[in-house]
């Protein structure tokens, strides 16, 4: 339940929808019972997992790929050799990937040009692909 003093800022926001009870239980009980904790935990240790298969294939197949940034998260951003970032996209496409060039990301109105990259997302493939998506990758690399 919303408290009165909050409920005109909730509902100028779109808060006015509600959820039901059964949802509500639920949630509670995924975070009371610790279910939550165990499964924060152990997504963590999956997609680290992940990005060390990823570093480690970049190192063996494509040792002029740098992967950039911390070892946190759900992308990794991929340093290309200059001026490959767009033939490495579409090698990737027809890999049957979706990968993006990290000049997608650039401001049209940056005065400064982004370093061919590619930014990879590790979180979508479904484990059993996992190796195989690695694989594809590291064939649309320069």
């Amino acid at each position: 339940m919303v408290p009165p003093a909050l409920l005109p800022d909730v509902l100028d926001h779109g808060g006015g929808r509600s959820v039901s009870v059964v949802e509500q239980l639920t949630l509670a009980e995924f975070l009371t019972s610790g279910a939550y904790d165990r499964h924060v935990r152990s997504a963590r240790l999956c997609y680290r997992r992940r990005r060390d298969a990823l570093v480690a294939a970049l190192a063996a197949r494509a040792p002029d790929v740098r992967v950039t940034g911390i070892a946190a998260g759900l992308h990794a951003v991929l340093r290309l050799p200059p001026g490959t970032e767009q033939p490495v996209v579409q090698a990737a496409t027809w890999q049957g990937l979706t990968v993006h060039g990290l000049s997608r990301y650039r401001h049209p109105a940056a005065e400064v040009t982004s370093p061919d990259a590619l930014v990879v997302g590790y979180a979508t493939p479904p484990d059993h692909a996992w190796s195989a998506t690695l694989e594809a990758l590291c064939r649309a690399l320069p």
